[in-house]
């Protein structure tokens, strides 16, 4: 089972760094990709990052501002967030593709994920 922390409150150009954990799973053996979804939206692809890491993408609403990264010895995958805005307020999932294959393109579509994190709420407001 995945577990997102790190969201909560913070004023627009503030900072958060979501994790990604599991127990019971080596997460660096999946393609890992990060969701928001906003209330009345759909879910929609933030980052994904590739089991081996040297695969990353990102939405261009999010590029710049937004560093996936991970850490085997932790058995983690984080989200830095920077310069964050009103507009990014949503609750953020993390999801879990054990691929074999890592595509680029994909990555950033909910459908090719079946394991996902209950989320976390991210809110962005003075």
């Amino acid at each position: 089972q995945l577990v997102e922390s790190g969201g909560g409150l913070v004023q627009p150009g503030g900072s958060l760094k979501l994790s990604c954990t599991a127990s019971g799973v080596t997460l660096t053996d999946y393609n890992i990709g990060w969701f928001h979804q906003a209330p009345g939206k759909d879910r929609e692809g933030v980052s994904c990052i590739s089991m081996t890491g040297a695969g990353i993408n990102y939405a261009d609403s999010v590029n710049g501002r937004f560093t996936v990264s991970k850490e085997v010895r932790e058995n983690a995958i984080y989200l830095q967030m920077n310069n964050l805005e009103p507009e990014d307020t949503a609750i953020y999932y993390c999801a879990a593709d054990p691929g074999p294959s890592y595509v680029r393109s994909q990555c950033l579509l909910s459908q090719f994920y079946g394991s996902w994190g209950q989320g976390i709420q991210v809110t962005v407001s003075s």
